[in-house]
């Protein structure tokens, strides 16, 4: 009696199947995203705070954060005197990470748009937002 094809051919779809399984090891928890968030938004922080305004230098404003409801958290204040395209890169890429980061996890907020500021001036060197 001949043995039936189809079960070494389902043997080797198997076996093969299970030598080409993923495992997820990169996903990470909503407590690790969040504290990658936490230290990106601190590093463009700093870097906008080493901004000085000066006679040479505009003081600028940039919405800052994603709330899920669409808009800004808040709005960061620097001037020229740092690499603005530098910072503008940064918080857009920011901005898209908190954005997904929302989605991903079904995070809520209120709706309220942050106050935008109605000009930016200069006092004692330092860009200060004016509401």
């Amino acid at each position: 009696m001949k043995k039936p094809l189809f079960i070494p051919l389902l043997v080797l779809i198997c076996f093969s199947l299970m030598a080409f399984q993923c495992d997820d090891n990169n996903s990470s928890t909503k407590e690790e995203e969040q504290a990658e968030l936490s230290a990106l938004k601190s590093e463009i922080e700093s870097f906008a705070n080493q901004s000085e305004c000066n006679d040479d230098t505009v003081c600028q404003f940039i919405g800052l954060g994603s709330k899920p409801c669409g808009g800004p958290w808040s709005y960061l204040v620097f001037s020229t005197s740092i690499d603005t395209e530098k910072l503008e890169q940064m918080v857009a890429d920011y901005n898209q990470k908190e954005a997904e980061f929302n989605a991903k996890w079904g995070i809520v907020s209120d709706c309220a748009l942050a106050p935008q500021p109605t000009s930016v001036i200069c006092e004692n060197n330092t860009c200060v937002a004016v509401y």
